[in-house]
């Protein structure tokens, strides 16, 4: 299933399996105290972080569309100044004490997931993307990289360019949806996980 996918709508055989991706030098070193599936908003401050809402949401299933209920999912991405949550990253500015830049949350029976967060945005060298890790009792991790349908910086990207042809570039990539019902300014998109 690709990430543009509505549930429903391909067959078995039209599942792509979601391509793997590298985990990139900013895994965060230091987790914030909030870990949760809300980035925009760290712990009780009330202040948002910087950047435009996305709300974004997806299942984690096998190629024959069952949900793998109950997997661990984190994400983690730059703040709105490209900047991660890693000591490694410097040079470029300070991080947005108010952006969480790593979430976690579990699927439901479903294979659902959900996450508030931020529009991903790009940084000398990369297209903009969300790194994803999928984590399950005994099973290898799963690390892919999440990109925007269509970002005109994709072409540019050398880790887009590796993913091996148009089938690939659909299944880690999500169309985005204006959303001012769920937030004003928002956007949506779903971006399900295909795995073995």
């Amino acid at each position: 299933m690709s990430g543009l996918m509505i549930a429903g709508a391909a067959t078995a055989a039209a599942r792509a399996l979601t391509p793997s991706g590298t985990e990139g030098p900013f895994y965060p070193d230091r987790l914030p105290l909030d870990t949760d599936n809300d980035l925009v908003k760290v712990g009780a401050n009330g202040k948002a972080a910087a950047g435009e809402v996305f709300h974004l949401s997806g299942q984690i299933l096998n190629r024959e569309g069952a949900p793998y209920t109950g997997f661990v999912v984190e994400i983690w991405q730059c703040d709105a100044n490209g900047i991660y949550l890693h000591s490694g990253d410097t040079g470029r500015g300070r991080f947005d004490a108010n952006f969480q830049g790593f979430g976690t949350t579990v699927t439901g029976t479903n294979g659902g997931y959900r996450f508030r967060t931020i529009k991903p945005v790009s940084y000398p060298g990369r297209t903009p993307h969300i790194h994803f890790k999928v984590k399950a009792p005994n099973r290898r991790e799963f690390t892919s990289q999440m990109y925007i349908a269509g970002h005109p910086g994709n072409d540019g990207d050398f880790l887009y360019r590796r993913l091996d042809g148009p089938a690939a570039k659909n299944a880690a990539s999500v169309a985005l949806l204006r959303a001012p019902e769920l937030d004003p300014g928002a956007v949506k998109g779903t971006f399900d996980i295909v795995l073995t």
